[in-house]
């Protein structure tokens, strides 16, 4: 007699991976690009060191809440991956073309 599996059976591994991988990429993409934009924000926000540091931590964690809610929310894995860690590369490289603040 012939084995009758459910479709949950069949795709449960591809699917607890695809899961893994999306949670890697909030937490730790999110993480990534949230504090490379702060460090950016802190590099271009006008007023004194000290407040533009604030503010871009603060901004900071918008930024990572909004990551984590859009990257559970989005259907397909490739979109988030490549808007979160390339949002990361993009103001990390951002940053350090810009340098230090004078």
């Amino acid at each position: 007699m012939a084995s009758h599996r459910s479709p949950t059976q069949t795709t449960a591994w591809p699917e607890a991976l695809r899961m893994t991988a999306r949670s890697a990429t909030a937490l730790v993409g999110g993480y990534a690009a949230a504090a490379s934009l702060a460090t950016l924000l802190a590099r271009l926000l006008p007023g004194s060191r000290v407040e533009a540091s604030a503010w871009g931590m603060v901004l900071s964690f918008l930024v990572f809440a909004g990551l984590g809610l859009w990257a559970f929310h989005e259907r397909r894995l490739v979109v988030v991956a490549a808007a979160i860690w390339g949002l990361a590369l993009a103001s990390v490289g951002a940053a350090l073309l810009l340098g230090v603040r004078p």
